[in-house]
């Protein structure tokens, strides 16, 4: 299924740095969407989550990954690589007031669903170019067996993800979309159903092993898959990618809790 956008504007970004065979995967994949352009962390910057930088330079360089890919690499956070592209990169390099019509964040080497949402460079790069008013797509692979990557092949099921979310109508300003695709573990495995459903609200089953250094002083190494929760409430994500198909929620950067605001005017106002 063809974009119903050809030729559209796309800054391509990601939290697992520039040189990561799911960001080069998913460029050639998306390549022909139009002019996608990379701006991207120099580095490894997985579960940073929405930080930004402040108080020190962010430094840009251009890097050729491979013959075919290349982009800004900038030593900075996934939230950082956005606002930087969108604010001043992408005008210097495509003229003034120009900005893209589409993010697309990813392809991130695990999933992203339940609590890892907020946890999420990847994602936070995505809601970064929501709030300042392009809309985006977050694109995580859920790796159950890291022997087993077939890149290619999961770049081309989000290609095809994409392609069916903008066939269906023009994403507005604002809209944030994250999909995960399954483990893709042959070069020719079929292509998943999509689901869309709602985040699983439950905490990792996670902990921390207590070590002593060389030199004698404690420290504490975090331990945990990052896919086992306390609990998994049926058809949500997790329970949904875990029975192998992509899934897509919708998200939202406003955190407001509504229902609550009428409770808290009626006692403090």
């Amino acid at each position: 299924m063809a974009s119903t956008l050809p030729g559209m504007k796309v800054l391509l970004t990601n939290d697992d740095g520039i040189h990561a065979p799911g960001i080069v995967s998913l460029h050639s994949a998306i390549a022909d969407l139009g002019d996608v352009w990379t701006a991207a962390p120099l580095t490894v910057q997985s579960a940073a989550g929405h930080g930004i930088t402040y108080t020190d330079p962010l430094m840009v360089e251009p890097v050729q990954v491979t013959p075919t890919f290349g982009g800004m690499a900038i030593d900075g956070k996934p939230a950082d690589c956005v606002k930087l592209a969108i604010r001043s990169l992408w005008p210097e390099h495509h003229g003034e007031d120009s900005r893209p019509d589409l993010t697309v964040s990813g392809m991130n080497a695990g999933a992203n669903v339940g609590i890892n949402v907020l946890y999420s460079g990847t994602v936070a790069a995505a809601i970064e170019s929501a709030f300042l008013g392009v809309p985006s797509i977050a694109v995580s692979l859920y790796l159950k067996n890291r022997d087993r990557i077939f890149w290619d092949r999961a770049a081309e099921i989000a290609r095809i993800t994409i392609d069916r979310i903008l066939a269906t109508r023009p994403l507005t300003p604002h809209e944030v979309l994250n999909v995960n695709i399954p483990p893709i573990e042959t070069k020719d495995a079929p292509i998943p159903p999509i689901r869309v459903v709602g985040m699983n609200a439950a905490p990792l089953l996670e902990g921390f092993e207590r070590r002593l250094s060389p030199a004698g002083q404690i420290y504490y190494w975090a331990a945990g898959e990052g896919m086992t929760f306390t609990s998994t409430t049926a058809g949500s994500d997790v329970d949904v990618l875990r029975a192998g198909c992509v899934t897509v929620t919708p998200l939202s950067y406003v955190m407001t809790d509504v229902d609550r605001m009428q409770e808290w005017q009626a006692a403090l106002e």
